[in-house]
């Protein structure tokens, strides 16, 4: 078997999570009549579906000095009852109650000796649904590499998959990972060109922005974080948003930053705070689909200044006018200047102090299109798929957005201290995709 070595961007992940909560992310999958499914036929779907995703089965181990990064290697004792677990809410609970249980696990960090994969079967739900959540470190998945796994993990994963490789696989043995540690140099040396070449583009990614100011304005929502996150959702239908987006002649995702820049503004007005450009970090994947054979993440940034102009159609045709120049830059490249920096600093133990006082943006804002049809689990249909990421440093709150089956999902992920207010925020996205929608 070839040795499979974490990414340069997941070793970055890796080595920058120092924070008081982990780089996790996440998802909450609401099951329409879920309670008719005992934990043993949840447990029982979930043992035939993992091996399609071998990266669910595999840990992370460190190499010796000058052996190149670390490696995955199955974990031999790879018992799935380590890794799913069942929770029964309170009686009549509804979707604030699913909510939180998603945000305490997603909060919860993960043992690096094992799979970096948690699952909890939530039941309880006054409607007689029930809700399968998963929690799963960032160098794992990203989110085009996160709906691979779910898909594999649901019904429909198992049509024309096959598990065709042994496991346990025997780790390398010791000359092995150092002779392809010294391969991978030799490659790198002829790659050097254009490695070279991707980080003067990445570094064209970053700071491309057209009227970028030179650092964030200062904001009551960027403030170190803690430990815990609360999440909020708005949903909307898709069709309308789609036939908003054609109208104006811009995107879904052009849209959908035009409300989040609304709502932050309209908080932080409310707070007497008179800020004029919203700095929001978006990714910009290397790749346009993920297979659950091919996971890790694969996504650069850019940073985007969004207007805070009250007048919505103003605000939205510059944020139209701005993603439309950045987007014809180079993708995904950012992560290698990026990558460079975040694990000097946390060579030199600066990361988080970095991070926690940082002035480069002030949020983010992830967007992923599921798939156009319902999942199902066990012969259920998955009726809602909601999204969360763990975003550290002095960032309150981010945004986290997925299509699924006809519906846009727009998650909520803050800091209860940096924004107590959280509720108010939701209420005014969900006014402002309302209005953009109408």
């Amino acid at each position: 078997m070839p040795i499979e070595r974490v990414s340069a961007n997941d070793a970055t992940t890796l080595a920058t999570d120092r924070g008081p909560a982990p780089m996790n992310i996440g998802v909450l999958l609401r099951v329409d009549r879920g309670a008719e499914l005992s934990f043993d036929d949840v447990r029982g779907l979930l043992s035939s579906r993992v091996p399609l995703v071998p990266r669910l089965r595999q840990r992370i181990e460190t190499t010796p000095p000058g052996c190149g990064r670390p490696i995955w290697v199955d974990a031999a004792d790879f018992d799935l009852r380590h890794h799913l677990q069942q929770t029964a809410l309170v009686e009549a609970a509804g979707t604030a109650e699913a909510l939180t249980a998603t945000a305490d696990l997603v909060c919860a960090p993960l043992p690096g000796d094992r799979p970096l994969w948690a699952a909890r079967w939530v039941t309880g739900f006054e409607d007689g649904s029930a809700a399968l959540v998963i929690s799963a470190h960032h160098c794992l998945a990203d989110g085009l590499g996160g709906l691979a796994v779910l898909a594999a993990l649901c019904d429909e994963g198992a049509l024309g998959e096959s598990v065709s490789r042994p496991f346990p696989s025997p780790p390398p043995r010791a000359r092995e990972v150092a002779t392809d540690a010294w391969r991978a140099r030799r490659q790198a040396l002829r790659r050097l060109p254009s490695r070279l070449a991707d980080t003067t583009a990445g570094v064209r990614e970053l700071a491309g922005a057209p009227r970028r100011p030179r650092l964030a304005e200062r904001t009551s929502i960027n403030r170190p974080t803690g430990p815990h996150r609360r999440l909020t959702t708005v949903e909307t239908p898709l069709d309308a948003l789609v036939a908003a987006a054609h109208a104006h002649g811009c995107t879904v995702n052009d849209l959908v930053l035009c409300a989040v820049a609304g709502a932050v503004g309209a908080l932080l007005r409310s707070r007497r705070e008179h800020v004029t450009e919203l700095v929001a970090s978006v990714p910009v994947s290397e790749r346009r689909a993920a297979s659950a054979q091919r996971l890790g993440n694969h996504n650069g940034v850019m940073a985007l200044a969004l207007p805070l102009v009250v007048d919505r159609d103003e605000r939205l045709r510059r944020i139209a006018a701005l993603t439309a120049d950045r987007l014809r830059a180079e993708r995904g490249t950012s992560s290698v200047p990026l990558g460079l920096g975040f694990r000097a600093l946390a060579r030199l133990g600066a990361f988080q102090p970095f991070i926690d006082h940082q002035r480069l943006v002030h949020t983010f804002v992830t967007n992923v299109r599921g798939p156009r049809v319902p999942w199902h689990v066990g012969g259920r249909p998955v009726t809602s798929v909601v999204p969360v990421a763990v975003t550290p440093g002095n960032v309150g709150v981010s945004f986290d957005v997925l299509s699924y089956a006809g519906r846009l999902t727009v998650s909520v992920v803050a800091d209860p201290a940096a924004v107590p207010d959280q509720d108010v925020l939701t209420a005014s996205l969900a006014a402002e995709l309302a209005q953009i929608g109408a």
